[in-house]
């Protein structure tokens, strides 16, 4: 086409709007090939990848369940426990308040060294006695209580006393020891019933200082506890596993507790009342392996101590045979599992061997605390495993078994949402 003037080509009015989108076209490939290079591919090489969360693999309880099997006697109440084992706390016969007899006098140590304190190697003040001293020693005599001789102007040790009243079970100078403390069995009394209620001792009852009134009394369960408040005290400790011991001017004491010394007895007090039989508060100590185990025990109301001392050897007997040992783990025991989405696996395991010893049919449960892991070297710290037994726990620190390793170039750029950003 011609038109006057000026002279037009159709064809060329298509080339520059072509040029111009190739060269579009080629800034935007550039473009995309510069974002990938500089952006999206070290982000997917080197962003960290999203962790994955363990499987539990906790194996079944391992505890073999074994009922307790007491050879409890055929007396008014008996009681066991431990200082060591909340679980082990097991009672038979009358839940009533019985009479404590001399036992009384492991309340009467307690309460007056509540309030006059002595350390283990203290011999403590110096007790001097008087005329109505010597009167107590004349009521108990004639009342056929155990005494030991006293003289007006003797001198001895707190300890001393402490001494005389629990290792020979003298009534007499239970209560001079009581009256030097607080002033009169009447004040000391008061005292004793608030230690009683602030120890937990609700079920017991103390009307005297030696237990030789029959109002002094308390049940099978109390009376355990009283034992562990004794033991707790090193000194009470000390004079209630003494067998022998001489006195100056008192003479030399024989423990009333005759089983001292037998299967691991060790204490602690005797109780014997006219009309009402023998009582024994005992305790002894187990050893098994490097783990030693107190055991506290009371029976009341025995027709005579040498029952009485064979009802405690056969009950502690059985008391032994319920302990066991139960596995916990073994190092490498797989408790957890890991597999990621690459396929790479590994194992959360215990770090070390763990045992533990059991009372009876004492639950046993596990719970696995494994940490979400992503890239990780053997042996980094993958958690752990809490074992509750009865009341007490352990705990065991988990170790990734094999690496969880990188999974490649490949896998990271054909797998870009399971990266952390």
């Amino acid at each position: 086409m011609t038109r006057q003037g000026t002279t037009y080509d159709e064809s060329m009015s298509l080339v520059g709007p072509r040029r111009s989108r190739r060269k579009r076209a080629a800034l935007i490939v550039g473009a995309v090939v510069v974002l990938t290079t500089g952006f999206y591919l070290p982000m997917t090489l080197l962003a960290p990848i999203a962790p994955v969360t363990a499987e539990d693999r906790t194996p079944a309880a391992s505890s073999t369940r074994l009922p307790a099997d007491l050879t409890w006697p055929g007396t008014q109440a008996s009681a066991i426990g431990s200082p060591d084992f909340p679980d082990l706390q097991q009672s038979s016969g009358t839940t009533d308040q019985r009479p404590m007899a001399s036992i009384t006098k492991v309340i009467t140590t307690l309460v007056v060294l509540s309030v006059k304190p002595l350390a283990v190697g203290e011999q403590g003040p110096s007790i001097t006695f008087s005329a109505s001293d010597v009167a107590m020693y004349s009521k108990y005599l004639a009342e056929d209580g155990a005494v030991q001789p006293v003289s007006v102007g003797e001198s001895l040790s707190q300890l001393q006393v402490n001494q005389v009243m629990l290792i020979a079970s003298a009534n007499n100078y239970a209560e001079s020891y009581a009256t030097w403390a607080f002033g009169s069995e009447a004040r000391f009394l008061t005292a004793a019933r608030a230690w009683l209620t602030a120890n937990g001792l609700t079920h017991t009852t103390i009307a005297d200082t030696c237990g030789m009134n029959a109002g002094s009394t308390s049940t099978a369960s109390d009376l355990v506890a009283l034992g562990k408040l004794a033991l707790a005290n090193p000194v009470v400790a000390g004079i209630v596993s003494t067998q022998r011991l001489s006195v100056p001017g008192v003479g030399n004491l024989h423990n009333s507790n005759d089983l001292l010394g037998v299967a691991g007895v060790d204490g602690i007090k005797t109780g014997t009342l006219e009309n009402v039989g023998s009582n024994l508060l005992f305790s002894t100590v187990f050893q098994f392996g490097s783990r030693k185990v107190t055991v506290i025990g009371v029976i009341l109301g025995s027709v005579n101590k040498t029952t009485l001392y064979a009802s405690v050897t056969a009950l502690l007997g059985s008391v032994w045979n319920g302990f066991h040992d139960v596995t916990l783990s073994t190092a490498g025991q797989e408790f957890a599992s890991y597999s990621t989405p690459w396929n790479s696996t590994s194992q959360a395991v215990a770090s070390k061997d763990e045992s533990v010893l059991v009372w009876a049919d004492t639950p046993i449960s596990t719970t696995v605390a494994a940490k979400p892991m992503a890239l990780a070297k053997a042996g980094t710290a993958a958690g752990s495993v809490t074992f509750t037994v009865g009341k007490s726990t352990i705990v065991v620190p988990l170790d990734l078994k094999q690496p969880l390793s990188d999974p490649g170039a490949l896998w990271r750029l054909s797998n870009p949402f399971q990266l952390v950003g």
